[in-house]
């Protein structure tokens, strides 16, 4: 007789559908998070907060909120989804961020406005649950590349859409007065369609992982199907145990069952913490990384709207003088060109993300194409401010030429620090803790990054050297190309192996 357990899913074969609705769930997120930087400077200088000359400063302090808040839960989502499952954290992350964007959307100052993005960031920890859940999906080290290329890839959509929305949908009573007349509820509260779009994007997310989703947490999870070489009789016990998952039934008729053999003897507990300690060299190091390339790429898309948007000095005032530090302005376009540019970055990341980097990490191997990414990324930020020098015909391929090179760059590197921290986590038992630790890491990254960022234009722009932002982002990705040769790689782990602690 042959007893079998139904699986919804076989841990041998890609998790195409699982990881489509992860997707669908992940991709309302970035489109709230993105959508107000089109708009974040011009919504700082419409509430008079300081000079306008500090606006820079300020639109960063209200975007950087959220991560702030963000970085100080961070471990404890992670960690809540390792005790009770990675689902109920996602759908509770995703309804704080719908919250959210209600909230900045009625915003009549400043204070409800950042007091929004703050209960957004600490009612959300889906960046580490995520991340977990597409580790424990994907089972094979050769699924690893594209897998997780999916969820960046979700990323860039949503920083199509986002800018998109931000961008054509923020102040519609000035945009769009025909269909937004005088004393409608937008001219009150023009930043609340973009956000109240983002919201429903939200609510149909939640829905569809409700439903759909299925819990990825190893001791969450219905028992699997047998092979069907297991053999299976009357003697076989069916009480199904904490591990029943991760080992096949054994027959009590066996000659050795009961007995003590070596592989069943467990290792000291000194052993056992080696294995949950989430602190160590190898975890550090890769979590340092990911904080330095966070912050220099989180500068990346504060300082480009400001510079986009910020006045343009006429070209030939630029080469008529003498100081090659002089760098004054920006490129003076309108907000919804730079919501259409934004979007276009989008498309270009989407298609780094899906055409060339999966391909790209098989051939060349994670660690090296890590290093060698990461070395060229200071090259994105240098050439910036070389815009301010190109005729007005040349200037929108230039500026696709800037945004090509930077996404190559960073499209490509974030997936592979995820999966080198899913390589140098020591147990599945601690892998939620291990993102929920590079989650709050990251996202202090971002929290300093933008008013950092933004504090050094405005500084540039009272000396006519806004290059200086441009360069103080090439510096700290400097110094993460040289950190980034601390990052060693190991072989695979066994797994199975690691989760019974043996030697």
């Amino acid at each position: 007789m042959t007893l079998k357990t139904p699986s919804r899913r076989d841990p041998e074969k890609f998790p195409a559908f699982q990881l489509f609705i992860l997707a669908i769930v992940r991709l309302a997120e970035p489109i709230a998070l993105t959508s107000i930087f089109p708009y974040a400077w011009a919504l700082i200088k419409r509430y008079q907060i300081g000079n306008e000359e500090d606006a820079s400063f300020y639109a960063g302090l209200l975007i950087s909120s959220f991560a702030l808040a963000e970085a100080l839960m961070g471990m404890y989502w992670g960690g809540l989804s390792d005790r009770i499952g990675r689902k109920p954290v996602l759908l509770l992350g995703c309804v704080g961020t719908m919250f959210s964007m209600i909230m900045v959307g009625f915003a009549y100052n400043i204070w409800i406005a950042l007091a929004g993005r703050v209960i957004g960031g600490l009612l959300n920890g889906n960046i580490a649950v995520i991340q977990t859940m597409v580790g424990e999906l994907v089972t094979k080290p050769e699924h690893e590349p594209k897998a997780y290329s999916i969820m960046p890839f979700v990323w860039s959509v949503g920083t199509i859409i986002g800018p998109m929305i931000g961008g054509l949908f923020a102040d519609p009573h000035e945009s769009y007065p025909y269909l937004f007349p005088t004393g409608s509820l937008f001219q009150r509260f023009p930043y609340l369609l973009p956000n109240l779009i983002c919201a429903a994007l939200l609510l149909v997310s939640i829905m569809m992982g409700y439903f759909l989703l299925e819990e990825t947490h190893p001791d969450m999870q219905p028992r699997i199907s047998l092979p069907d070489h297991t053999f299976l009789s009357e003697n076989t016990p069916l009480i199904e145990t904490s591990d029943a998952i991760k080992r096949p039934a054994v027959d009590m008729r066996d000659e050795n069952y009961g007995t003590m053999r070596d592989r069943d003897i467990k290792e000291p507990k000194d052993i056992e913490k080696q294995h949950t300690n989430i602190f160590s060299k190898r975890i550090m190091a890769v979590v340092v990384s990911l904080s330095i390339f966070t912050y220099h790429s989180m500068t990346y898309d504060h300082l480009m709207p400001i510079f986009f948007e910020d006045d343009r000095v006429p070209i030939h005032a630029l080469f008529g003088t003498v100081n090659p530090l002089y760098s004054p302005g920006g490129l003076g376009l309108s907000l919804q060109a730079v919501g259409m540019i934004l979007a276009v970055q989008g498309i270009i990341a989407l298609v780094v993300q899906a055409v060339i980097f999966p391909p790209l990490a098989e051939r060349i191997g994670v660690h090296r194409l890590f290093i060698i990414v990461t070395v060229l990324h200071p090259i994105a930020y240098m050439i910036v401010p070389g815009l301010l020098y190109v005729p007005d015909q040349l200037l929108y391929p230039a500026i696709y030429f800037c945004l090509g090179v930077r996404n190559f760059l960073s499209i490509i590197l974030y997936p592979l620090l995820l999966i080198l921290i899913k390589e140098a986590t020591p147990s599945p038992s601690v892998l939620g803790k291990v993102n929920g630790l590079a989650a709050s890491a990251g996202a202090a990254c971002r929290m300093i990054a933008p008013p950092v960022a933004g504090y050094l234009y405005a500084m540039g722009k009272r000396v006519d050297c806004t290059a200086l932002a441009w360069w103080g982002s090439a510096l700290v990705a400097v110094f993460g190309a040289v950190q980034c040769f601390s990052v060693k790689r190991y072989p695979a782990r066994n797994t199975e192996e690691e989760e019974r602690f043996e030697p």
